[in-house]
């Protein structure tokens, strides 16, 4: 797919993006080429062909899910201004 002038122009105000008038044959031809490899990617048959996450096929390590610090929800508690039930209570700010 070749681009004209008008098409980048067109494409740099929907961005809001400022180009010189000396600048847009430049980007005429790097988006023409961007798109046409696009399109040759899209003939690629990928039927059979597993989606990966990764194309390293890395996973991410976890650490495991246990407790690392004490409980001081108590101690939250009685210095906060209002609980109710263990819950904290807040001014209403939505009517």
């Amino acid at each position: 797919m070749s681009l004209k002038p008008e098409d980048v122009k067109r494409v740099a105000h929907l961005a809001r993006i400022a180009i010189g008038e000396q600048d847009i044959s430049g980007y005429a031809k790097s988006l023409s080429e961007i798109l046409s490899l696009v399109e040759q990617m899209n003939g690629v048959d990928t039927d059979g062909v597993t989606p990966m996450a990764h194309p390293m096929e890395a996973s991410q390590r976890l650490r495991e899910d246990e407790v690392t610090e004490v409980d001081q929800r108590e101690r939250f508690q009685r210095i906060a201004p209002l609980t109710q039930d263990g819950l904290y209570l807040v001014p209403k700010v939505i009517e």
